[in-house]
């Protein structure tokens, strides 16, 4: 289901020059600006490792910033800049498609999104008792 989905989103997301893994930060980011890269982690579940190139590339092209917090100087913040403010409005397409074909399927994608949910935290939970 993920390969399919992500192959859903390519076309969109080409036309931004996004990859899916760099899209769903930025809705990350949209969601919930000027955090830190551990936070970002956490809500993406992404290891530091992971994200950071990400976010290189992504700042790279003017999506957004990562600066030092000046009270702790181990800390990143990431922000979004106006332009990667500004593809929020382009990125719709993106979003619209899962919809449209939840609604093609009679899915109610909200179920979807409580059961996987679910899943990933019993996955968590079985791994730390590994």
């Amino acid at each position: 289901a993920n390969a399919a989905i992500h192959r859903m989103y390519r076309p969109h997301l080409s036309k931004l020059g996004l990859t899916y893994p760099q899209y769903i930060t930025l809705l990350a980011l949209w969601e919930r600006d000027d955090v830190t890269v551990g936070e970002l982690g956490k809500r993406l579940f992404l290891e530091t490792n992971t994200l950071t190139p990400l976010l290189k590339r992504l700042e790279a092209v003017g999506h957004l910033t990562r600066t030092r917090d000046p009270r702790d100087e181990r800390v990143v913040r990431v922000r979004l800049t106006q332009g990667g403010r500004a593809l929020q409005d382009e990125a719709s397409d993106a979003l619209s498609c899962i919809h449209t074909l939840a609604e093609e399927a009679g899915t109610d994608l909200d179920v979807w999104i409580e059961a996987l949910a679910a899943l990933r935290e019993q996955a968590l939970e079985a791994a730390k008792a590994t």
